[in-house]
């Protein structure tokens, strides 16, 4: 069998790959695969508790047994194109992918800027009585540490997948009208918006709740990584996977 292996974030460095495509015997596992992976690259071991493994772009346990043409992803701890930037106002052409629900709520991943509140105009409906507008900024630096410019990548099909479940789940659980969550990726400077989360409702708190619900969310469980770099060096930014994501690694 054949399967395709793909990597991201600080896993790149540590491997050297981005995607390499590998022969493997019937019934083999997931994880047995990352073993593998293990023994000829010592330091993913050390890194496995905080890895998580993917086949056909969803989370995957380390016994799920591997067919032939998958595509496998090991994804590094979340961070808690060729074409030029285009700005998201102009219409959904901004977008590098996106999903629109028949409700009105969005959800997308973009390499140019993050036009907000052109996004809360377009959601607002009347009998909206609130609309909570979330940005994370780009800031100076980190810990006293002077910061240049970040870089977000992300793994896009699964990304832009796990948008648009944490909204519609958060959609469905609270008095909310419509809900977008909008990531940035690329090269981004000082002050510059990274992510977007806007909800609109009837009513205030509903509407507070699901944006912080939304952003704590999306740190957590969407596929997304950003590099921070300095005047000395650069480093990826590691958080922490949800400890309910499948195949959440239990340190001893």
């Amino acid at each position: 069998m054949v399967v395709k292996v793909l990597f991201f974030g600080v896993l790149k460095d540590l491997t050297g790959l981005s995607e390499e495509t590998v022969e493997i015997a019937p019934a083999t596992t997931i994880g047995e695969l990352f073993d593998r992976y293990a023994q000829r690259f010592e330091t993913l071991k050390a890194a496995r508790p905080s890895i998580l493994l993917a086949r056909n772009r969803e989370f995957s346990n380390p016994d799920t047994p591997l067919t032939d043409q998958d595509e496998i992803a090991f994804l590094p701890p979340v961070s808690g194109g060729s074409t030029p930037p285009r700005s998201a106002t102009d219409g959904k052409t901004g977008f590098l992918s996106f999903i629109e629900d028949e409700s009105g709520s969005l959800f997308a991943l973009t390499r140019g800027p993050i036009a907000s509140q052109a996004l809360a105009d377009e959601l607002q409906r009347g009998e909206d009585g609130a609309v909570i507008v979330f940005e994370g900024i780009v800031r100076n630096n980190t810990k006293g540490r002077a910061t240049r410019y970040l870089e977000y990548e992300c793994y896009e099909p699964m990304a832009l997948a796990g948008l648009a479940r944490i909204g519609r789940e958060i959609a469905a659980e609270r008095a909310i009208g419509r809900i977008a969550l909008i990531h940035r990726l690329g090269r981004l400077e000082i002050g510059e918006a990274s992510v977007a989360v806007v909800v609109t409702a009837p009513h205030r708190k509903p509407a507070f709740d699901a944006a912080l619900d939304g952003i704590n969310r999306l740190k957590r469980e969407v596929p997304i990584w950003k590099k921070e770099f300095f005047e000395d060096g650069a480093v990826w930014v590691e958080g922490e996977w949800d400890d309910r994501l499948p195949g959440r690694a239990k340190t001893s």
